[in-house]
């Protein structure tokens, strides 16, 4: 990666991160500790990705109302953060380290650790709620808001999830495989884009093209994590290696073989960059984004 993108991408994750930060709720009141649970996990670090492809999304539809857009930007940071606390839990991945941090289960127990997921999922909606100002406006923030609360849900990441969980020890169709990816992962990334491109009103059309251009990129950067999971390190990754093998899961590379697989993450993205290329619109940061996810080492 040349290094002005590297430098641009490390700039573009301050900003973000100090827009995500200024909506944490203070630690405070009888309920403090799932608050600082809540912000712990938060301020873990990590990519930043998901309000970042929403924001540039925003920027290359022409958005430039910050108040509309930054409600949204932290909300699916604190849905995306509650699914790895959550994912972490001993009865799920059983993983003690996340983004180089012991996780929430850990630091703070397995109740608190729930009761921490669940508060960011709601204090998600919350937060994106503030977007909503009594103007005719409102009637894309709703839609926007719908997106938020549908992807997430059982038809899109926890459906995804409950797909993943159910397919452990034991073989699978690749048909199911592409759910899990398309719906526990990708999801998500439809989430942020699409919102960012009907907040700044994008046509029907082009929301869709813009679905399809997050499902390939997401499709692509789950391949991605399931090769470095075999083939990175801890120190590397920021959290433990081989996991989906001590949990017997079904990944990418367990079915196509790592060679077939690093093709197909070649491949999903040149899709995605083909879609994104067909609405002509002049935003290299963001087309060299999306090439950047599917070759990242961590």
């Amino acid at each position: 990666m040349e290094a002005s993108l590297k430098e641009k991408i490390e700039k573009r994750t301050k900003e973000v991160e100090e827009i995500l930060y200024s909506y944490l709720p203070e630690e405070e009141g009888y309920q403090k500790t799932v608050i600082s649970a809540m912000n712990y996990t938060m301020r873990a670090g990590g990519k930043r990705l998901r309000p970042m492809l929403m924001d540039e999304t925003y920027r290359m539809f022409g958005g430039t109302d910050r108040a509309l857009i930054e409600p949204f930007m932290a909300a699916i940071e604190m849905i995306h953060t509650y699914s790895l606390i959550h994912d972490d839990l001993p009865a799920l991945d059983n993983d003690d380290y996340r983004r180089g941090r012991k996780t929430a289960h850990v630091v703070y127990g397995e109740a608190m650790a729930i009761l921490a997921g669940d508060a960011l999922l709601n204090y998600a909606f919350e937060t994106a709620s503030k977007a909503f100002r009594g103007t005719e406006e409102d009637i894309r923030t709703a839609r926007a808001f719908a997106i938020l609360t549908r992807k997430p849900g059982i038809y899109g990441m926890i459906g995804g999830q409950t797909a993943d969980v159910e397919s452990e020890q034991r073989e699978i169709p690749f048909e199911e495989l592409l759910f899990i990816h398309e719906n526990k992962t990708a999801a998500l990334i439809e989430c942020a884009m699409m919102i960012g491109a009907v907040l700044a009103g994008a046509s029907q059309e082009e929301v869709a093209t813009v679905e399809q251009i997050a499902r390939k990129t997401g499709v692509a950067f789950q391949i991605q994590d399931d090769i470095l999971d075999l083939t990175s390190t801890q120190e590397e990754l920021g959290k433990p290696v081989g996991s989906d093998e001590k949990n017997e899961k079904n990944t990418y590379v367990s079915m196509k073989g790592l060679e077939q697989s690093g093709k197909d993450v070649i491949q999903y993205t040149k899709e995605a960059i083909d879609a994104f290329d067909s609405l002509h619109r002049d935003y290299p940061f963001l087309r060299d984004l999306l090439l950047y996810l599917s070759g990242r080492k961590k």
